[in-house]
């Protein structure tokens, strides 16, 4: 028997999407209710195919969380002009920058062309970047923030540690770079990452240019995901910080709630990052 409610939320989702899509201009532009201003930088990592996504997410950080010091919008390179005004007048905080712009220096030359010609490395050229002169939180364009995001002010008062990382609910990995089976254990995923202090990128990167052939990818958040447990970052609270495929065929949202902080809607159930939305909006 066909999974209708699996197919109907799919379908409901793409009609939201196009929707949405189609009014950006105006969304963007619309009043949020004002929130206090927190001490933090965020960066996300944006390009063409993805702008309502990040239009939506950036809105549910301002409604939820808060007014960051700065909130950077790095481009994959694809934005168009449009887009890039579309994104400004979400607020005066927010800022666009290339990604060629966060190319870290000092490192072996070898591992450049992967970190500007790569569309994952690109992105792991911005994470390796972070903190700014601030705590700095990075995610990606598919993070929606809820009620509970007060949460994520908590953190940053009360550091724990160099870094805080979404937990991932399965290993997606490059498992060439792993030494043991060990090293596999608590998956990070670089969906959502909170910086205190920088991290010795170094180790994982020696690992990265002994590896044979191309990378794939999950290359970076592998690297990420070794750095972290040797910096000793610790996870987000898995219940309140939300990676989850086990409702991926069933209708409803889940994990979605007003204690919920966040949800990462990886690409298997990006329809609910939609259906959710517009419930919330009612």
């Amino acid at each position: 028997m066909p999974n209708y409610g699996y197919h109907f939320a799919r379908a409901k989702g793409t009609a939201i999407r196009t929707v949405y899509r189609l009014f950006l201009s105006m969304i963007a532009r619309s009043d949020l209710p004002k929130r206090t201003d927190i001490p933090v930088n965020v960066v996300s990592y944006c390009g063409e195919q993805t702008l309502p996504e990040a239009v939506a997410s950036i809105r549910s950080f301002l409604k939820h969380v808060g007014h960051p010091k700065q909130f950077t919008v790095v481009s994959d390179g694809t934005l168009s002009q449009r887009s890039t005004e579309i994104l400004k007048s979400l607020g005066s905080m927010i800022s666009i920058s290339e990604s060629q712009q966060w190319l870290p220096k000092n490192l072996p030359a070898e591992i450049y062309p992967y970190l500007s010609t790569h569309p994952t490395g690109k992105q792991l050229a911005v994470i390796m970047s972070l903190p700014l002169d601030r705590p700095t939180l990075y995610i990606d364009s598919d993070v929606l923030f809820f009620p509970g995001a007060g949460d994520l002010v908590l953190r940053l008062e009360n550091p724990t540690g160099p870094a805080l990382y979404l937990p991932d609910c399965r290993l997606s990995a490059d498992e060439r770079l792993f030494h043991n089976e060990l090293e596999k254990a608590l998956p990070v995923n670089t969906g959502v990452l909170l910086f205190f202090e920088k991290l010795d990128w170094a180790p994982a990167i020696c690992r990265f240019l002994k590896i044979q052939g191309p990378p794939d990818f999950f290359t970076n958040q592998t690297i990420t995901h070794l750095t972290m447990h040797v910096s000793g970052a610790l996870p987000f609270d898995h219940r309140k910080y939300v990676l989850q495929l086990d409702d991926q065929f069933i209708y409803p949202d889940r994990y979605a709630s007003p204690s919920l902080a966040l949800r990462h809607y990886v690409n298997p159930v990006r329809h609910k990052f939609w259906t959710t939305l517009a419930q919330s909006i009612r």
